[in-house]
């Protein structure tokens, strides 16, 4: 079984190019963890935040967020324009 750290680098790869995003969107990320890292983003007029995680699946890499979020990690500014909509309300 291999251990969720083994994917550390791809994913911190994953999650700095969604957090390289989320200004041109208006938003605000920071990478948290060290070798399983996450991402904390927070809209910054409405004061929501969530946690993004990326995740190896069947089919490539996923963005995952609460509640129910989920976009392929290959489109990172189509996830930052989702988050985007969580957070601001509109979504």
């Amino acid at each position: 079984m291999t251990s969720t750290s083994a994917y550390g680098p791809q994913r911190r790869t994953f999650l700095e190019a969604l957090a390289g995003q989320l200004p041109d969107h208006g938003l605000v990320g920071r990478l948290l963890g060290g070798d399983d890292p996450m991402l904390w983003v927070w809209h910054p007029r409405t004061g929501k935040q969530t946690i993004v995680f990326a995740s190896p699946a069947k089919d490539g890499w996923l963005f995952l967020w609460s509640p129910d979020g989920q976009e392929n990690a290959e489109d990172p500014g189509l996830a930052a324009e989702t988050i985007k909509k969580l957070l601001s309300g509109t979504g």
